[in-house]
């Protein structure tokens, strides 16, 4: 399924011979930096730029003898390149190649994501506008407690979601970083200037200090902020699923034509939508857990790392690219029942209102002891099937020496929990921080 509706573009980022051809622009880049520097004969490395093939059944052929994948890739580029092959890889080790070239994929990964981001921002927004004042139950342990609006249970999605925008740029800053330091990072057998050339090409930043390799915390954080959000996709999606209960059916996700829900129930209208996304968050969460695994390795590098990435760096950026496709287009199509969430909350005959009840009473005089015991004593009354909240109060002689019957019918009305909700949406809506900043690519990345 995640194959099916995977964006193209995503894909690309993890295609075996783009990686590769990253790598090769890795080794351009810097044989075109030691051409600056003197050490090369100028124009070597646009002769290699226009001789240069990648194969990649001839590096697969190769691996299988070398048992190493940069070798492999670097012999199989002298049938094509010629004598000019010699300038590749001068100083370097294979995690400068591999590592300032993993930093490319994972920004370029990363960027579809926050593309992604923004698109739900939207849909959250439109969505949230039409249902501000749409009344509803709000719960806690599941319970009836009191009235809110489907509006404002959208503009917390909202919210959440644009922290995840905010904590993703943060990460890709810390993630857009490359290192052409040689094999223990002191820079033996070339200069800082060579990285500086190649990571200003790439639209990276050199890393300030590294050994073989970028740290792996940096690609820890990167993994964790993508379960972060596909926890909070996993938040959205279960909501939904309680409110599409047969009991609640507040809102469902749309159902199309033609459309089943079970094979032996024809009924059945199921939220698998949602359940789709829950089940895949738990991926995305576990991935980040190997991720930081990988923080600790042997002194200035060891491979337990690698492994462990070319599995959940493409795995937890498609998934999660598929999951914000698949969340904003469950957002913009789900079905509200506005007239179902009104009779939802009367469904306990005006025990949600208990609270505004005891406020009244300690407001006009009463002690917050007595006046808490007089609500709760007609409210488990009227759990017990003794008739509505209000009904029962009314004739309650504490609540009458304190009440008059017109005080006692205001606290009854839902528009009263609502009354600060303009305030909470400009709060939200009216600021323009929930915003990716706009980047374009440089040099070579072009």
């Amino acid at each position: 399924m995640i194959e099916r509706y995977s964006r193209p573009a995503m894909k690309a980022v993890w295609d075996l011979k783009h990686k590769y051809e990253i790598w090769l622009e890795v080794e351009l880049q810097a044989c075109a930096a030691f051409e600056r520097a003197g050490q090369v004969p100028r124009g070597t490395s646009a002769k290699i730029r226009r001789h240069a093939k990648i194969d990649v059944e001839r590096i697969a052929e190769i691996e299988l003898v070398t048992k190493h994948d940069v070798i492999a890739f670097l012999e199989s580029l002298m049938d094509s390149v010629g004598p000019e092959h010699r300038f590749l890889h001068m100083g370097l080790t294979s995690s400068d190649i591999v590592d300032t070239s993993l930093a490319v994929q994972m920004t370029d990964a990363l960027d579809l994501i926050l593309e992604g981001v923004g698109k739900l921002l939207a849909a959250l927004r439109r969505r949230a506008k039409p249902h501000k004042h749409s009344v509803m139950v709000g719960r806690s342990h599941g319970i009836h407690g009191e009235p809110i609006s489907f509006g404002l249970k959208l503009a917390i999605w909202y919210e959440e979601i644009g922290r995840h925008l905010r904590r993703l740029n943060e990460v890709r800053r810390d993630i857009a970083v490359g290192k052409l330091s040689g094999a223990m990072g002191t820079f033996a057998h070339q200069g800082p200037e060579i990285e500086e050339f190649v990571c200003a090409k790439l639209g990276l930043t050199p890393d300030p200090a590294s050994n073989q390799i970028v740290q792996r915390d940096r690609h820890a954080a990167y993994a964790a902020a993508l379960a972060l959000l596909a926890a909070t996709i996993e938040k959205i999606a279960t909501e939904i699923r309680h409110l599409q209960r047969t009991e609640v059916l507040e809102a469902e996700e749309y159902f199309s034509e033609g459309q089943k829900g079970s094979s032996a129930m024809p009924h059945k209208r199921n939220p698998i939508v949602s359940e789709n996304l829950c089940g895949l968050a738990r991926v995305v969460r576990a991935n980040s857990l190997a991720a930081m695994e990988n923080v600790a390795l042997w002194h200035e590098r060891d491979i337990s790392h690698s492994s462990v990435e070319r599995i959940i760096m493409p795995d937890s950026t498609i998934v999660v690219d598929y999951m914000l496709a698949r969340v904003t287009d469950l957002i913009e199509r789900l079905i509200v029942y506005p007239e179902r969430m009104r009779r939802n909350l009367e469904l306990t005959g005006g025990l949600v209102y208990s609270q505004r009840l005891l406020l009244l009473l300690i407001e006009k005089g009463a002690q917050r002891k007595e006046s808490y015991e007089a609500v709760q004593r007609n409210a488990m009354a009227s759990w017990k099937g003794a008739g509505g909240l209000q009904e029962l109060v009314a004739k309650d002689p504490f609540i009458a020496q304190h009440l008059t019957k017109h005080e006692v019918a205001e606290c009854f009305d839902p528009k009263y929990y609502l009354r600060h909700v303009d305030h909470i949406y400009r709060r939200v809506f009216g600021s323009s921080r929930h915003k990716s900043p706009k980047r374009t690519r440089k040099g070579a990345r072009r």
